[in-house]
């Protein structure tokens, strides 16, 4: 018989993070720091106007795109944040989650032998998406010496000819670093001299600690060069309704939303519902949520520097990115006997690009309480290794 599956799909993957966590489901008293979800409840204004809807029975499907009202609301966020302005009908678009909004980027935009570059570690999905369209994947190991930021210099040793599309993820999962105007303006100047365009996935822009966050788009000459991935399930602790937005060029916006109409067809409408009251009346919920991550950012940080665990200070998104390599163990060793021993996951710095070997991702996405457990029980593993 034939091979049923196809060569793309057998040779990718699986996710380096969920391995760890169907283990977590099984084991009392575990605790884990490993999913980058929010501990907040889903604002109870925003679960009213999910809830309102279903009352009023708008159960139907809405435009591929998006609901025209909430399209206008995206549209009047980058007015608001960042000084950019988007047409709601051509340039924004509805999305089931940051996620869809990717892999459709992705798809519009790239062909066979095209090259993409992805800085790591990065969020998981990006190099199986890209792998997907046929292109050429380059990634560029990001540093910590560096803060894990894009230097100019790196950019320019991986673009070559066949270049079309840059992955800029910042504020950055899994390392929590950010990118500053300073630091873009030269990554921009870049992309323009070598016609490059850049796929923006700022999911996390609400979630920074140090200034306000600056999207690539908004430097002379990006605009139009730009596809800005964003949406609700880190902001509004949404993430359970699968919804997200993407704003970019006429041109690649209508495409993206060709093949999502083939593909999804519409974003879920009680979410989107739910996504209108956020954008409208969120701000003050981002503002809480905000310093209640900041709190245990900087006790997460400053207890891991005490135990050794050297950690850069992240300013942004609810992640830190520790060094263990100290302690003489790879990163998945680490976090597989800590699971053993301790009952607590953590995520190999392994499962977002090879470069993460050496350290290990914690979200501080908990409470107060289950942190400090938590890092009791790092405490105590390290000390073992420590003294034996």
């Amino acid at each position: 018989m034939k091979d049923p599956v196809s060569r793309v799909a057998r040779t990718m993957q699986p996710s380096g993070i969920r391995k760890f966590f169907d283990v977590v489901a099984e084991m009392p008293d575990a605790i884990s720091l490993g999913v980058g979800e929010p501990d907040f409840d889903t604002p109870w204004h925003i679960r009213e106007a999910g809830i309102y809807s279903l009352e009023q029975g708008r159960t139907f499907y809405t435009s591929n795109a998006g609901l025209p009202e909430l399209k206008q609301e995206v549209s009047n966020y980058y007015r608001r944040k960042h000084g950019l302005t988007y047409d709601p009908k051509t340039e924004t678009f509805i999305t089931v989650g940051g996620s869809e909004a990717i892999d459709m980027a992705m798809r519009a935009m790239l062909d066979p032998g095209d090259q993409i570059i992805i800085p790591e570690p990065c969020y998981v999905s990006y190099v199986p998406c890209a792998r997907m369209t046929g292109a050429e994947v380059v990634t560029i190991p990001l540093q910590e010496k560096n803060e894990f930021k894009l230097t100019a210099e790196e950019l320019l040793s991986a673009v070559t000819e066949k270049t079309k599309l840059l992955v800029l993820a910042f504020p950055n999962n899994p390392t929590g670093a950010v990118m500053t105007r300073e630091d873009l303006e030269p990554i921009a100047k870049i992309c323009m001299e070598k016609d490059i365009y850049v796929l923006s996935d700022e999911i996390y822009a609400e979630l920074t600690y140090s200034g306000e966050h600056v999207t690539i788009a908004q430097l002379p000459g990006m605009r139009e060069r730009t596809v800005i991935i964003n949406g609700f399930s880190k902001a509004y602790a949404m993430t359970g309704w699968r919804l997200g937005f993407a704003a970019g060029p006429k041109e690649i916006l209508l495409q993206m939303v060709k093949l999502h109409q083939f593909a999804i067809m519409c974003a879920p409408t009680t979410s989107q519902y739910a996504g209108l009251e956020a954008l409208r009346f969120g701000d003050k919920d981002i503002e809480i949520m905000r310093e209640s991550y900041n709190q245990r950012r900087r006790y997460v940080v400053n207890e891991l520097n005490d135990m050794g665990l050297h950690c850069f200070e992240p300013f942004g998104a609810f992640y830190v990115f520790p060094s263990i390599q100290s302690l003489q163990m790879s990163s998945d060793e680490f976090a597989e006997q800590l699971l053993a021993e301790e009952k607590l996951a953590v995520v190999p710095g392994t499962a977002f690009g090879s470069c993460g070997e050496g350290f290990i991702r914690i979200s501080y996405a908990y409470s107060l309480a289950e942190l400090k457990e938590a890092l009791t029980r790092i405490r105590h593993f390290i000390e073992r290794r420590r003294q034996g």
